[in-house]
């Protein structure tokens, strides 16, 4: 079985700023049963990352990010699609960190060839400790796509 790393990225003071650790929080909840599964709370990024992500086979990022979307919609990118939007537009403030890990992890030769950013559209990110509604909202659905990604890789 591999395993799969879901990083939660984001700073929970900053309302919808940190919905990458509230559904991370959910997953480590509600699915703490499914196998082969690490959820952590990356924060606002830094280099001692790289070594969770080299202990596993896959990784998933779950970031607020500017899609141009309703708020508490999102989109999933994945394996060559992601890379190209962390080196794109940069919509949100941790990618720069964000591609700088996955070079860390290429030099290393421990990059995850199976990888998904998923970002969520935020409404807000003034000061406040929980999302917005319309961001709250998401946390099932994004949570849903994260495992159903993790399944998925399990078969191929």
């Amino acid at each position: 079985m591999s395993t799969t790393l879901i990083l939660g990225i984001g700073n929970t003071l900053l309302s919808d700023e940190g919905i990458g650790i509230h559904i991370i929080d959910h997953i480590a909840v509600a699915h703490h049963d499914i196998p082969g599964i690490t959820c952590l709370d990356g924060g606002t990024l830094s280099f001692t990352l790289a070594g969770p992500i080299a202990e596993h086979d896959n990784l998933i990022v779950i970031d607020a990010a500017r899609l141009d979307i309703e708020p508490g919609g999102y989109r999933t990118f994945t394996g060559d699609e992601m890379d190209r939007y962390l080196t794109g537009d940069r919509q949100s403030v941790h990618e720069v960190g964000l591609a700088d890990l996955l070079d860390i992890a290429r030099l290393s030769d421990t990059f995850p060839w199976r990888r998904a950013l998923i970002g969520i559209q935020p409404r807000s990110l003034d000061w406040g400790d929980g999302p917005t509604p319309e961001v709250a909202r998401s946390i099932p659905a994004v949570a849903k796509v994260a495992l159903d990604l993790h399944l998925a890789w399990q078969t191929e």
